[in-house]
Parts: structure tokens; sequence; C-alpha cells
């Protein structure tokens, strides 16, 4: 597959955060940019709620699912099923250091495990058409030379895979939250730089950190993806522009007061069915960062969310309070 098919920037898969409600809202800021479901256990979607894990809506596309496991015929079982739900891409999370994950043998531990990775993904590509992809770290514990990263990649590239997002830290498994490991460990962007150098042929991703679409250009000099997290959470217009500057499309970015009006048909619809506003506008607190009446909008939006029949007429009332 071409490395050509893949994007140059995408929203990383946070835990309790990019579920499909976030999803649609970030597709009312950009269209092109890939995004990723919350990672997900193989054993959860082997003996859960398949719909309420897996389901979207068109509008999130393109989309990949991250996984959670170290079971290759797992992985391949829910690489299909993700395939055939109509995901674009599966990823594998070898990234997390939490204690639940390496209780289960999986996410960042595994890179102490290559040829356990290399056979997972060597399975899962059997079973489908899409790529699969992997999300790790620049390495773990003691473990964490760029010469230790390198082989990791080695192996499990010659198993097939071509897409590698690096988180440009290591993780402590012992030590640090997931928290703390996402910032305390020293971003060491060199060694993923060197990474895209030593392997011209895969497409390496970079992670951690950035925060600006000109540290976004700054990066795409030197690697050819980046994903950016928590950045794009907490302040999710800061993605306004990117079809136009990183897709290079032909496109007038929306603003502010647009991508909310596009979110009210959305919200009538999921509130009509049942589902909490409060679901859905957790999500958007974050989305007047740094304009006058951010805190307005949000004490709106939090005193009204959690009343009986708040719907989209609540959201609309507290855009009434920002003044651009």
């Amino acid at each position: 597959m071409s490395v050509n098919f893949f994007y140059p920037l995408s929203v990383a898969p946070m835990m309790d955060r990019t579920d499909r409600h976030f999803r649609y809202f970030m597709r009312q800021i950009t269209r092109r940019t890939l995004l990723y479901t919350e990672m997900i256990v193989t054993a959860a979607i082997h003996y859960g709620d398949r719909s309420k894990l897996l389901d979207f809506s068109p509008e999130e596309k393109p989309l990949a699912l991250q996984l959670g496991g170290d079971n290759p015929t797992l992985l391949a079982e829910c690489a299909k099923i993700a395939e055939d739900w109509g995901y674009d891409e599966v990823n594998l999370n070898v990234g997390c250091p939490s204690d639940r994950v390496q209780n289960g043998n999986f996410g960042a531990c595994l890179m102490a495990q290559p040829e356990l990775v290399a056979r997972c993904v060597e399975t899962m590509q059997k079973s489908v058409n899409i790529p699969i992809s992997i999300k790790h770290r620049i390495g773990i514990d003691e473990r964490d030379l760029y010469e230790d990263m390198a082989e990791f990649v080695r192996i499990v590239s010659e198993a097939g895979c071509e897409r590698f997002t690096v988180h440009a830290r290591k993780a402590w498994l012992q030590g640090l939250s997931p928290k703390d490991n996402r910032t305390i460990p020293p971003l060491r962007y060199q060694d993923v730089y060197r990474l895209k150098q030593e392997f011209p042929h895969l497409f390496i991703e970079i992670n951690g950190g950035i925060i600006t679409l000109d540290q976004v250009q700054e990066q795409l000099q030197f690697v050819d993806g980046v994903m950016i997290g928590r950045a794009a959470y907490d302040n999710p217009y800061l993605l306004a522009t990117v079809d136009r500057d990183i897709y290079g499309e032909n496109v007038t970015p929306p603003t502010r007061h647009e991508v909310i009006e596009g979110m009210l048909p959305y919200i009538d619809y999921w509130t009509n069915k049942g589902v909490k506003l409060h679901a859905i506008s957790r999500h958007m607190l974050t989305f007047f960062f740094g304009v006058s009446g951010t805190k307005a909008w949000k004490k709106y939006i939090g005193e009204n969310s959690n009343l009986a029949g708040a719907g989209a007429d609540v959201i609309a009332q507290a855009l009434a309070q920002i003044k651009l």
C-alpha cells in the first residue's frame, strides 16, 4: 500500500474523549483530518454490545478504530469486524502505560515483545484490506535507546505494517501515572526524525507536545504526519484551517458560529432519542477558548445541560452569550 494513502494530520485516540459525539463535532471543524475512536479492547468487541462500541455517523469518516489486545486471532477477528463496520483503518495500541492495560499484556508493555506485535499485525493484515497501523512510544523503562525502538519498528514493519505513530516520549511502566507519562518523560523528537531517515519507505507520524499549527508545519518538514492530542480537545477550533493549510483544499474555514449551528440538528436528533445533552455538550465546553464570553458559554451549558428535556435550544442560548 502506498504511503500516499495516509493522512498528514490526525487527532489522537483519547479515553473518555474521542467518542462519536466528539468526532461528529470535530467534523464541523475539519473534514479531512483522520479521527480515531477511543481505545477498545478486543474482548469488549468479542463479547460486548458491538453497536454501542462501534457505531458511528458516516460524517465522521475518515475514521480509525484503535484496538487494545495481544491475541493475534482475536485482533484479526476485531479487525475484520472493523472493516465490515466501515472503518478506514485499524490501529494497535502499543503506547498506553496504565496498570489495567499492562495487566492485560497490551499497550506500551508490548514494546518489549516486537515478535508478538509482528504476529498480531501479520494476522490482522491477512484478514482485512484496510491498513493496520501501530501507535507506540520511544521506549519503555530501561529499554529506551533509539536502537531499541528501531529494532521494534524493523521487526513489525517486516510483518507488513507501513504506518507508525510515535509518541516521542518513553513510558515508565511503574512509578508514573498515565497522565504523568504524557508530560514528565522528556520529548525526543530527534529520535523520530532519525527513524524516518532510516526507514524512508514507512509512514512515520509524530505525537507529543504539539499544540499549534505552526508546530505541525514545522514537524512535517521531518516526518510524514503529525498527531495532535489534548490540544485538539482543549481548543478544537485550533483545527479550523487545516483542510486549507495542511490538506491544500480550496475551502473557507468555518466560523465558530457556523460550527455550533452545524451541531444543532445533530443534538436535536440524539436528545430526541434519549441521549442526555451533557453527553454531547461536554465536548463543546472549550470551543470558545480564548474568546470573550467563553466563561458565560461554559456556565450556561453547565447549568442547563443536565436539565430534563435539555436539547439544542440550550446550545443556541449559550451561543447568544458569545459576541464575536
